[in-house]
């Protein structure tokens, strides 16, 4: 019984050692301690191509556009100086 939680002990304090990164905020000069939070966190992945362009879609048509065109057209016939 010992033995299983000395086991599991151990494994506790190492995956909190493991997880512990660089202490970047002990460095001062601002370029390695940038270097050091870019080493520490893992690099962007690209996004797939499919979600980047697709061509069976169609442009995008705003909903808007005609009513605006409409009230721009309504008050271009209001007389300012009558």
């Amino acid at each position: 019984m010992k033995v299983i939680v000395a086991v599991l002990a151990l494994c506790v304090c190492a995956q909190g050692a493991h997880a512990a990164g660089p202490d970047c905020r002990a460095i001062q000069t601002a370029a390695e301690r940038l270097a050091c939070y870019d080493a520490a966190s893992p690099a962007k992945k690209d996004k797939p191509a499919a979600a980047r362009t697709d061509a069976s879609r169609a442009a995008y048509k705003d909903p808007f556009v005609e009513e605006e065109a409409q009230t721009a057209a309504k008050l271009k016939n209001i007389c300012r100086g009558c």
